[in-house]
């Protein structure tokens, strides 16, 4: 793996983030939805962006 540069890291620690506030959210929505299917895709997609926040911080390893 090649070292990044401070752009690039800058931008991953910026998308890991992004990652992390949008499973936070697609959680606290899932909570409060009264439609157990709709409740069930904003978990599943919760648990899709925490994964790829998990793919992105093996970028910093």
């Amino acid at each position: 793996m090649s070292n990044l540069n401070q752009m690039e890291l800058q931008n991953l620690r910026h998308l890991i983030g992004a990652h992390e506030t949008t499973a936070n959210k697609l959680d606290a929505m899932a909570q409060q939805c009264q439609d157990p299917q709709i409740s069930q895709m904003l978990k599943t997609d919760a648990n899709a962006a925490r994964q790829s926040k998990q793919k992105l911080m093996t970028f910093l390893q």
